[in-house]
């Protein structure tokens, strides 16, 4: 446990924002998942919807640091490439 105030309230500060990046990374992937859903089932408009939603939720979390941006624009781009092959 902490000995110090100091020390207790980084813990407290490890807590929060544990939790906020696990809320951000969580939330990229299922927007990620959604368009590779549609993409698998062939839907173009869904796909199309599904990655405007996920690009900026990608590009927030590495912004946040919760991904490095190679990660965000490798992810963008590997997306993309399912959507563009698919129309």
């Amino acid at each position: 446990m902490a000995n110090h105030k100091s020390s207790e309230k980084r813990i407290r500060q490890t807590a929060v924002r544990t939790a906020r990046n696990t809320h951000i990374r969580s939330t990229m992937r299922t927007y990620v998942k959604q368009v590779r859903e549609a993409v698998a089932e062939g839907n173009i408009d869904g796909a199309k919807l599904a990655l405007a939603k996920a690009i900026p939720c990608i590009d927030k979390a590495a912004t946040k640091g919760v991904i490095h941006s190679a990660t965000a624009s490798r992810k963008i781009s590997r997306l993309s490439k399912l959507v563009n092959d698919l129309t």
